[in-house]
C-alpha cells in the first residue's frame, strides 16, 4: 500500500466512524424527543396513537374529575376552542387548578381519544404560562407580553392585589 493509499484508508475510516456516531446520537434523540402540540394543532394535524407527545393549553372551566384513586380526568383547551380529554394516574402538581396553564406529557392509546398522561407539569404563579404555551399563542396573536392571556379590561390577581394594597395605604394616611 502506498503513502497515500493509507492516508485514503485512515480517512475513511474517521469519517465512517464520525458517520456511525451521528447516527447513533440522532436514533437515541428520536427515541426521548416529545413534540409539543396544543389542541387546535392535533385537530388539523392528528398523531398516530403511541407517539409520545407533550400537550399544552389552558385546564377546561369544570373539567377536572377525580375517579377512584390518583385517577383524573381533565380536559386541556386553547383559545382555538379545541379540547382534548386528558387521564392523569398520580399526584398533581399542588398548582393545578382549572383555567391555569398546563403541560402534559404522555400519548394517545390506540383505540381512543383520551390522551394518557404520565407527566403532569402546571404554572407556578399568576404571571407564568408555559414557554411552549405562550410562544404559541403569541404566534396566533392572542397573547401580549406582560397582559397574559387574560382578555384586555379584567384586572389579574397582581393588579387587584396592588390596587387593594394601594387603598389600604391611603385609608391608613387619612385622619
Amino acid at each position: 500500500m502506498t503513502r497515500k493509499q493509507k492516508r485514503l484508508a485512515v480517512i475513511a475510516g474517521g469519517m465512517g466512524f464520525i458517520l456511525a456516531a451521528v447516527l447513533l446520537v440522532m436514533f437515541a434523540f428520536s427515541q426521548s424527543v416529545a413534540y409539543f402540540y396544543m389542541p387546535g394543532d392535533l385537530a388539523s394535524n392528528p398523531v398516530a396513537p403511541g407517539t409520545r407527545i407533550r400537550l399544552g393549553g389552558l385546564v377546561g372551566s369544570g373539567s377536572v374529575l377525580r375517579g377512584e384513586g390518583s385517577v383524573v380526568r381533565f380536559a386541556v383547551t386553547d383559545p382555538s376552542g379545541q379540547i382534548v380529554n386528558v387521564r392523569y394516574q398520580g399526584i398533581l402538581p399542588d398548582l393545578f387548578r382549572e383555567g391555569q396553564g398546563v403541560v402534559t406529557e404522555g400519548r394517545f392509546e390506540t383505540g381512543s381519544n383520551v390522551f394518557t398522561a404520565d407527566t403532569v407539569l402546571a404554572k407556578h404563579d399568576e404571571t407564568y404560562m408555559p414557554k411552549e404555551v405562550a410562544d404559541k399563542l403569541k404566534a396566533q396573536g392572542l397573547w401580549e407580553e406582560g397582559k397574559g392571556a387574560a382578555p384586555q379590561g379584567e384586572a389579574t390577581k397582581g393588579e387587584a392585589a396592588k390596587g387593594q394594597e394601594a387603598q389600604a395605604q391611603e385609608t391608613r394616611a387619612t385622619p
